[in-house]
């Protein structure tokens, strides 16, 4: 099918949008959101193995963090084709005490516009629990509200004893699993200056009842303009398997800032009718300079 074009009207977009089956557009619009919180994470266990500290001396590892702080808040125009369809946030309301570690406290909130309500409403609530020194998660919620559908989902990870405890059984997990909201915050740490194009990095990550393989391959640098400004980037774009966490039409490109914040700045992909890209379109809060943005 042809992608739809700016001529066509708001109507038509709609029309468009109702057209795809259910599963088709609830799979790619959390597809699309998600994919900002994967797009760069190393594998955890690979990276901790080259941290700078002696983790025998010490409970759990400790990671050097300018990437972000509490109070920060991130917002995304979630579009479809050339109509925005919904609003997702990331924020940081506070630290907490949790299996006796601080940890803050992160939300990520996705949910659609008015306008498309009649066609597909969705009203999404997560919350992951990060360790403050060693950015790994201990908890993750999630609430799932989209058309007539509905799930709730919870998982407590044990880091000390390798288990996952969720709502639906108790599985095995490696040392700093993390969830799918927790990866985009350790990867905001990492330092990508020596990646060339073709480079391809590996993570894992839990989620409901079993470890995913997302393969991520580095394709350069660029600059581009979304609502918030003007940024430099790097360019990734995961590698999806077939049969795992995601599945697309077609490939999916992330652009994230070329700074110490490492703020995802746009991701884009093609859908069975048109496209679906996530566009920063505001921030606050930040833990330093945003020197990816451009005058």
């Amino acid at each position: 099918m042809k992608t739809i074009e700016k001529s066509k009207s708001l109507p038509a977009v709609l029309l468009a949008g109702k057209i795809m089956s259910r599963k088709i557009f609830f799979e790619v619009l959390i597809m699309i959101l998600f994919l900002i919180l994967f797009a760069s994470n190393y594998n955890a266990q690979t990276k901790s193995a080259r941290l700078a500290f002696d983790e025998s001396k010490q409970e759990f590892r400790k990671i050097e963090n300018k990437a972000f702080k509490l109070g920060e808040k991130l917002t995304f125009d979630v579009n479809y084709g050339f109509v925005t369809a919904g609003i997702a946030e990331y924020s940081i309301p506070k630290i907490v005490k949790l299996a006796g570690r601080d940890v803050y406290n992160v939300v990520f909130n996705v949910s659609s516009l008015s306008a498309f309500n009649p066609f597909f409403k969705v009203h999404d609530h997560y919350e992951t629990y990060i360790d403050v020194e060693g950015i790994f998660p201990w908890r993750f919620e999630q609430h799932i509200r989209e058309g007539g559908y509905s799930n709730d989902f919870s998982a407590f990870f044990d880091q000390r004893k390798g288990k996952a405890k969720t709502s639906e059984g108790s599985y095995d997990i490696p040392k700093y699993v993390h969830d799918i909201v927790s990866a985009l915050y350790l990867t905001r740490t990492f330092d990508y200056s020596k990646l060339k194009d073709g480079d391809k990095v590996h993570l894992e990550n839990f989620y409901k009842d079993k470890t995913y393989p997302l393969d991520i391959l580095f394709k350069g640098r660029e600059t581009v303009s979304v609502k918030a400004g003007k940024f430099d980037c790097i360019i990734l774009e995961p590698l999806v398997q077939e049969g795992g966490l995601f599945k697309s039409e077609g490939k999916i490109v992330v652009w994230l800032t070329n700074d110490e914040l490492k703020i995802p700045v746009k991701v884009k992909t093609k859908v069975i009718i048109g496209s679906i890209d996530a566009e920063l379109s505001g921030y606050a809060g930040l833990a330093g300079e945003l020197k990816a943005k451009r005058k």
